[in-house]
């Protein structure tokens, strides 16, 4: 398969050194294990990302026009195929449901999914639910489909972006879903997480992966993200928010006043915990949909991990999902009875512990690799400061500067 793409959706106007900076922050910014930070014990997949669970394709559109547009599409694809003929088992956790996940329902009665995995902005999910349907519809060997169900997330960028101006098209959608590929996946401040937030910082797209020893079964987890919430900020145990000064509730802990207060868009203010996170699962470990269920549930251990809050106007959102091949055929086979073997509930426990290490670490890895941003109102989103972070790894002897030694 070819190597991930990123798709660039640029229009007249746009902002040059924008579009340069999402088009180029891999020399840039590291990802987190660059620093130092690898948070748990189990090893990564050869990409560390999602797509290194076996079938799993990865692709996105950045959309940046002029000084307000900083929005897109990420799309998460369980395999190549034609997903709606080859159903796969899947699996939706809410941490907190203030936001909005269309086909959620679905998924949660029936236990699969039949399209893929799209994330955008608030206001573009009902424009890009509508775009998976024209997109499944027109498959070959889908002509007589007359009900498809789209899944599709999303988390509030209105801080950085215009939102209301529903700048997400159908064609960036399709872009997406067509672009998806296998290896690396382009993180920070492209696709869905162009103008997102996290912990008063540039938020993003992050992914990471776990693989099981051979003993255990050799499977892979994989997490993608898109971040955009809020709380105090922790990086494999360092309390980076508390030392950096930004981060919930700090003018009333320290006795400086002001206000928590703020709301959805990106946390207007530093110490809003509000915002939401899309958290997406996948392994091709022999899962069915309660298995999945369960270990959606990790997720929300992972993304406690980092700091966050999961405060009233979050929404934690996790989608899982199997693409081991033996569980599709019982979705397309004639044969009333299901197929394929399925792993024991009482061997799920490492999957357990390689989701929650590798949502984790996704986290990190989408505020690492994001660039600064600047977009509606003049409003800008600084990047994660990484010197300030080595100072504080160097004040617990962690950490180190990127290509330095461990």
């Amino acid at each position: 398969m070819p190597t991930n793409r990123l798709r660039v959706a640029l229009v007249a106007g746009c902002a040059p050194l924008l579009a340069a900076a999402a088009l180029g922050q891999d020399s840039v910014r590291p990802r987190a294990r660059d620093v130092g930070l690898s948070p748990g014990v189990l090893p990564t997949g050869p990409e560390n990302a999602i797509t290194d669970v076996p079938g799993v394709l990865v692709g996105q559109t950045t959309v940046i026009e002029g000084d307000s547009v900083r929005t897109g599409v990420t799309a998460i694809l369980p395999h190549g195929g034609n997903i709606f003929q080859q159903k796969v088992p899947g699996a939706v956790h809410i941490g907190n449901a203030f936001g909005k996940l269309a086909g959620s329902t679905q998924v949660v009665e029936l236990g699969t999914i039949e399209t893929p995995v799209v994330l955008t902005n608030t206001l573009s999910v009902w424009d890009a639910a509508r775009a998976v349907v024209t997109w499944v519809l027109g498959l070959p060997g889908n002509e007589g489909v007359r009900s498809v169900n789209p899944l599709v997330g999303e988390t509030n960028d209105g801080y950085l972006n215009d939102i209301r101006g529903l700048h997400v098209t159908e064609e960036h959608v399709h872009d997406a879903i067509r672009g998806a590929s296998s290896g690396p996946v382009e993180e920070g401040a492209v696709g869905a997480g162009t103008g997102t937030s996290a912990f008063g910082w540039k938020g993003g797209i992050g992914t990471s992966s776990r693989r099981l020893p051979a003993s255990l079964g050799g499977y892979t987890v994989g997490a993608l993200v898109q971040s955009n919430y809020g709380g105090v900020l922790t990086m494999d145990g360092l309390p980076v928010g508390e030392e950096l000064g930004r981060f919930y509730l700090r003018d009333q802990v320290r006795g400086d006043g002001g206000s928590a207060g703020g709301g959805a868009g990106g946390a207007d203010f530093e110490e809003n915990p509000d915002g939401s996170i899309m958290m997406v699962l996948a392994t091709d470990a022999p899962v069915r949909s309660p298995g999945l269920t369960r270990l959606a549930k990790r997720a929300m251990l992972g993304l406690a991990r980092t700091g966050a809050t999961s405060s009233h106007g979050s929404g934690d959102f996790v989608i899982a999902f199997s693409s081991a091949e033996s569980l599709r055929s019982g979705f397309r086979s004639d044969s009333p009875l299901e197929s394929g073997g399925v792993l024991r509930g009482d061997r799920l426990s490492p999957l357990f512990q390689a989701a929650i290490e590798a949502t984790e670490e996704a986290v990190y890895n989408s505020m690492l690799r994001a660039v600064t941003v600047t977009g509606r109102d003049g409003n800008t989103r600084e990047a994660l400061p990484l010197e300030a972070l080595l100072e504080v790894g160097r004040k617990y002897n962690r950490l180190h500067p990127p290509g330095g030694e461990r």
